[in-house]
């Protein structure tokens, strides 16, 4: 495949937008319920990442795979876990994914491909591989996608997934989302390796570092190593570069981020910058409008649906758990 039609087209421009306003859109409301005490929910913001994760999941089919991570409502939204039921299962509510028993940090929603959630850092590595081997043997087709973060890479289950995806040249991709803060902690001060992607080397894998802000590149890069996996050829270490605009989690006051980083990143903000180059290939203001009006008539409606659902019975405490109910 040629660089040339890794490329998006208009079309598929637009439909990484879509999705990256849906997660904007959900982020900023979550945010505003939780400080007005609406909510009251443990949440990791995802404001500044919202590119990069639209442009992976709008490379992968609708029945590909994906295991991601506590702080992956963005990963979730992009992969089209429906965002009543995902607003739901947030706010512990029966209507959720997993009918309110996994909370934020368990989001499972087979039918759209977002077969698992991993509170655990660097859990879901191995798991991805169990799914690709799954494909694999099956020979379905699918491709997994595995999104963690910098300091996830430092985990043994990183290596040892590394190395056998590689050994079995499953189908699967290695997402890393280097936000340059693991948790609380700058990337120098935890990891060894100048890059992430130097890895693959270690693992003889195929490896590629990109902007993941850059819709464009992120795409190409996201779609190449689709492809790659899905033709047989075996597993792609990606290091997405990208910055968050907030702390680990809402009410972290980031006192750990050096303020000159967080103001450049904020003015390399990856949304207007897209809406611009969106308009520069000749989509309407009042197309982006409209667009951007209707996502945010969907937040509202799922936030509200959120609020008005009740919460699970206590019967479901004992429900889930076996494969069928004791006395």
């Amino acid at each position: 495949m040629t660089e040339l039609e890794a490329s998006p087209n208009r079309e598929t421009l637009l439909e990484i937008y879509q999705r990256a306003v849906m997660i904007n859109r959900a982020d900023m409301k979550f945010r505003s319920m939780i400080s007005s005490g609406k909510l009251a929910i443990v949440y990791y913001p995802v404001r500044g990442q919202e590119v990069l994760s639209a442009a992976m999941m709008t490379a992968l089919e609708p029945d590909d795979y994906l295991v991601t991570t506590y702080r992956g409502v963005h990963d979730q939204l992009a992969k089209g876990v429906p965002i009543k039921n995902l607003w739901a299962e947030f706010a512990g509510k029966a209507t959720g994914t997993c009918k309110g028993k996994g909370g934020p940090m368990h989001i499972t929603h087979p039918e759209s491909g977002v077969m698992v959630t991993t509170g655990i850092v660097g859990s879901g590595l191995p798991i991805a591989n169990g799914l690709a081997i799954s494909s694999q043997l099956r020979g379905d087709g699918r491709v997994t996608v595995v999104c963690f973060g910098d300091g996830a890479s430092n985990i043994g289950a990183f290596h040892e997934a590394l190395n056998m995806a590689s050994v079995s040249k499953l189908p699967v991709i290695f997402l890393c989302q280097n936000n340059l803060f693991a948790e609380h902690t700058a990337y120098s001060f935890g990891t060894s390796a100048k890059e992430i992607v130097d890895r693959a080397t270690g693992y003889n894998m195929r490896g590629a570092q990109v902007n993941g802000n850059d819709p464009i590149a992120m795409y190409r890069v996201a779609k190449e190593a689709v492809d790659y996996a899905r033709d047989g050829h075996g597993p792609t270490l990606v290091e997405a570069k990208t910055f968050r605009f907030s702390g680990h989690l809402l009410g972290d006051d980031s006192h750990y981020i050096p303020a000159e980083m967080m103001a450049a990143a904020k003015q390399a903000d990856p949304m207007p910058a897209f809406r611009s180059y969106l308009l520069g290939l000749q989509v309407s203001e009042a197309d982006l409008t409209q667009l951007e009006s209707g996502i945010q008539t969907l937040v509202d409606e799922a936030a509200q649906f959120a609020m008005d659902s009740d919460y699970p019975d206590v019967i479901e405490s004992r429900r889930d758990v076996l494969a069928e109910e004791l006395p």
